[in-house]
């Protein structure tokens, strides 16, 4: 079995029901959710045994968070109480022509607040063979891109292989630091990287590409300044309104670009977590297929069910996930 870590944030969401907008509602739905819990989830729900890593406040929504983990079969024993408050965030959900918006209300969370030596490294990595974060938490302030910055040396140091969604959140960045400024450092411990042209240009300054043909000079200029990295991953996204999009995927090994078949996603039912599902989809895939072709396949098939589903969390099984992906694709109820 797999030890994948995941460490970052876990978060309440808090959404209106159905489509309503905020200003509309006295009620607001709450579940858990956060980039890295979200891909421990999915992981979770594939068969695999991932722990989550993050700091939660001693108090009723935090031990309440704690049993969210625990319910997922998720691995909670190297999570660590501690700090004043939860971190939030609010979803309005987008239909049609209106855009899906989330408010941020992280300041000051417990996981913000760490310090590396807050947690156990050597009971978190013993064991492991992959170690995921994504670039949002350390946008939330300086101690949280310290403690970033110590764990990935940790993993790398342990010869474990790192992999990073850099998640791009402009909003996020208040403290005085942009993500140029932080985010590149913490990148030269990652061997995978889950982003695309945009984070390229906006973290290295690298010229967009003019094509598709013209990503492998991106994707190859990018390794030359991270040299650990050894694979780049990116979903691409065709956009015709908040509740019908199309998804893909490519994969960069380095010399040539990987492309999986496109999906036709019409309607959204919750667009939140997709990209953490890919990213569940193509690491549980990268460790269980040797054709690395499956993996992104696989991921991309993920993806595209998480659409399906309200909420953060994928609930979804490696054999759905298959079936899509590799086998019966037809939407004939399944008796």
């Amino acid at each position: 079995m797999n030890k994948i870590v995941c460490f970052g944030e876990l978060l309440l969401r808090l959404s209106p029901p159905g489509y309503y907008r905020i200003a509309q509602t006295n009620t607001l739905e709450m579940e858990f959710g956060g980039a890295e819990y979200n891909v421990a989830t999915s992981l979770a729900h594939f068969g695999e045994k991932p722990a989550f890593v993050s700091r939660v406040p001693q108090n009723k929504l935090g031990k309440r968070a704690m049993a969210e983990i625990r319910r997922h079969g998720i691995d909670s024993s190297c999570m660590v109480y501690g700090g004043d408050r939860l971190g939030l965030y609010f979803v309005e959900k987008g239909v049609l022509q209106r855009p899906t918006e989330i408010i941020y209300d992280r300041e000051n969370s417990s996981l913000t607040e760490a310090e590396p030596l807050d947690f156990d490294w050597d009971k978190i990595l013993n064991g492991a063979n992959w170690f995921h974060f994504t670039g949002i938490s350390p946008a939330i302030s300086q101690k949280a891109a310290d403690l970033y910055l110590y764990a990935a040396k940790k993993a790398s140091d342990a010869g474990i292989t790192i992999s990073c969604d850099v998640n791009f959140r402009p909003s996020l960045w208040k403290y005085g630091k942009s993500a140029k400024e932080v985010l590149p450092e913490l990148l030269q411990f990652v061997n995978v990287i889950f982003g695309n042209e945009r984070d390229a240009e906006h973290l290295f300054d690298i010229t967009p590409p003019k094509d598709d043909s013209d990503l492998v000079r991106g994707y190859k200029e990018m390794m030359i300044r991270l040299p650990k990295l050894r694979k780049i991953v990116s979903t691409k996204r065709k956009v015709f309104g908040a509740s019908h999009n199309e998804i893909s995927a490519v994969f960069f090994d380095g010399e040539k670009i990987h492309q999986s078949k496109e999906y036709d996603i019409n309607p959204i039912v919750d667009r939140i977590g997709g990209g953490d599902a890919f990213v569940a989809g193509f690491i549980h895939g990268y460790l269980k297929y040797e054709d690395r072709m499956k993996a992104l396949e696989f991921a991309t098939a993920a993806s595209c069910l998480k659409h399906s589903i309200p909420g953060d969390a994928n609930y979804v099984s490696s054999e759905e996930v298959e079936r899509l992906a590799f086998g019966d694709s037809s939407y004939e109820v399944k008796r």
